[in-house]
């Protein structure tokens, strides 16, 4: 019962940390760096460390490791008692007694362990398995970089478009992960998920024109407004169009969208991997956290020299000297980066809690209540104003989600096909 009572508040946790990272990014990019006393508000500089913000979400990766180390010093206190433990002289046939008794107390706390779904993080996803360690660790660097790609591509897309765009378009992920699984885990589709997959395509399309076409910060528009708005929309779509925020806007969209083949190619080598070996999920995301620092940090090193360092090079994406003075100067920049390691820390571990204890029909729901929180706050905020059009996209992209993942019943009972077959059955790591 008390396993159960505790379900709820890790749901609540995984929306808070993960509806605090996307904010918190953004609040970030919105930091005056330079210039900021100029009058004209286009000579202001802001924060634009995309490959800095991925290090950021490493290191809150790497964190994993403080809760693994603080389980195994959990564990390894509840388990020292008895004279076996201590040290201490007995007669053979006690020692045997004493094998016995905490053998059976050892199968006791691991079932207890098992059916508590804040531990499952850190219980392995199969015990009859090989064990990953040694070299075969060095396979978790494969998803690593996959993920180091995916994530810098989504940085540097959400400076061009708003928090609930972003969101929004990473929605595309069911598109690629359903392909991937498909080409390279053999996995099979019926007739509703690809019609599933076109629909979430058509939801990110829209919820991408939404995001160029800029409207005016106003409240809901009136039915009037509405009315002329379809009227003259394609004028107003050209129009727009040639702007150069729209065009910003377009490519973030696109940018955002395509890291989503990199972050699906991470699930689908993850769920290799998982296949053939066993480790804790928290490890899992421990290890590429420690493999996606190193390489990112190596990279970062690299570019710097290469073209950070340069003229050309100088306050751009790979201007490390610039970014580490950005935010050891900036103290909301420096104070946002802290709070953004934490919520990634905090997101995995809840993320990976609810993940292996609630439905994949809970996960797509709570999924959903975070753009839409993301979304609400935003507009809060007067990050973004209201569009109806976003609103279109991101009901066909909940409905195209909700569908491949069968939440909702098909149009028609001839699409049921035959028996459905499950793409990733060792359960995703949840990533940002």
């Amino acid at each position: 019962m008390a396993s159960k009572a505790l379900i709820p508040f890790l749901v609540a946790m995984m929306l808070v940390t993960g509806v605090c990272n996307t904010l918190l990014t953004k609040y970030q990019d919105l930091q005056c760096v330079r210039n900021c006393h100029a009058r004209d508000p286009t000579r202001r500089e802001h924060f634009e460390q995309p490959v800095i913000q991925t290090a950021q979400m490493f290191i809150g990766e790497m964190g994993c490791w403080l809760v693994v180390a603080s389980f195994a010093v959990y564990r390894r206190l509840r388990f020292r008692k008895g004279g076996l433990w201590s040290g201490e002289y007995q007669p053979v046939g006690a020692v045997a007694d004493t094998v016995g008794e905490l053998d059976d107390d050892l199968h006791r706390t691991l079932s207890q362990e098992a059916a508590n779904p804040a531990i499952k993080p850190l219980v392995p996803n199969d015990d009859t398995r090989r064990q990953l360690k040694g070299w075969s660790i060095t396979l978790l660097a494969l998803p690593a970089c996959c993920d180091i790609a995916g994530t810098t591509l989504m940085n540097v897309g959400l400076l061009f478009v708003a928090a609930s765009i972003y969101q929004m378009t990473r929605g595309a992920l069911v598109l690629f992960v359903g392909l991937f699984s498909v080409i390279f885990l053999r996995r099979h589709l019926r007739l509703y998920q690809w019609l599933s997959l076109v629909i979430v395509v058509l939801g990110v399309a829209i919820v991408g024109l939404a995001g160029a076409i800029q409207r005016d910060p106003q409240a809901l528009p009136t039915v009037t407004q509405l009315k002329q708005g379809a009227t003259h929309g394609l004028e107003t779509v050209k129009a727009t169009a040639q702007t150069p925020a729209a065009l910003q806007t377009t490519i973030g969209v696109l940018m955002i969208a395509g890291a989503q083949i990199f972050t699906a190619t991470q699930f689908v080598l993850e769920e290799w991997i998982l296949e053939r070996y066993s480790l804790e999920p928290l490890k899992v995301v421990g290890w590429e956290g420690v493999f996606g620092f190193l390489v990112t940090l190596f990279g970062m090193i690299v570019m710097h020299l290469a073209v950070g360092r340069t003229e050309k090079g100088r306050y751009g994406y790979f201007d490390a000297r610039e970014g580490w003075r950005e935010i050891s100067h900036n103290r909301a920049v420096a104070v946002s980066s802290v709070l953004i390691m934490i919520s990634i820390g905090g997101f995995n571990f809840f993320g990976l809690s609810v993940t292996r204890t609630v439905s994949a029909t809970s996960r797509s729901t709570i999924d959903t209540c975070r753009t839409l929180f993301i979304w609400i706050v935003s507009l809060g905020l007067g990050w973004e104003t209201f569009k109806w059009l976003q609103v279109a996209g991101f009901a066909l992209l909940v409905y195209g989600t909700f569908l491949f993942n069968d939440i909702v019943s098909p149009p028609m009972r001839r699409c049921m096909g035959g028996r459905r077959e499950e793409l990733l059955p060792e359960e995703p790591i949840e990533h940002m």
